[in-house]
């Protein structure tokens, strides 16, 4: 049997999740999708009142996208510790507050820590990165 402490893990730690609508634009439904949505598993932000878009380059994350349902809802992690895909090229400062970024052909969903130089970023970054060792699965705690 595999000591437990043998790999660090968060998955799943304090995780607390919401119910928004979709903005059927940057997040759209999709039977043939795993879990609704090709948008899965990406930073979101609020795009209108209790609607999450994908973040675009930096903007305020809220969450991650779990899932995607055909009547347009979908369920948001909102809190405790998630895994979210860096930017191209992104800044990922251990302990930074992060914003959305661009990752492959300027898809909005992606992270970066928050520019310390831009006034606007500090503002609305949240959350902060825990673990950049693998850019495609940021750690990061709301």
């Amino acid at each position: 049997m595999a000591n437990p402490r043998d790999q660090v893990k968060f998955d799943g730690i304090g995780g607390e999740y919401a119910t928004y609508e979709i903005d059927d634009s940057t997040i759209t439904y999709s039977s043939s999708q795993t879990r609704g949505s090709a948008a899965v598993d990406k930073a979101v932000t609020l795009s209108g009142n209790a609607t999450v878009a994908l973040a675009g380059d930096g903007e305020d994350v809220i969450g991650k996208l779990i899932k995607v349902e055909a009547d347009g809802k979908a369920n948001v992690q909102v809190g405790g510790y998630m895994k979210l895909p860096g930017g191209d090229g992104a800044t990922l400062t251990l302990g930074a507050g992060i914003v959305g970024d661009l990752g492959p052909s300027s898809a909005k969903g992606y992270i970066r820590a928050a520019a310390s130089a831009t006034a606007a970023e500090l503002l609305v970054a949240s959350g902060k990165i825990h673990d950049a060792s693998d850019t495609t699965a940021v750690v990061v705690k709301f």
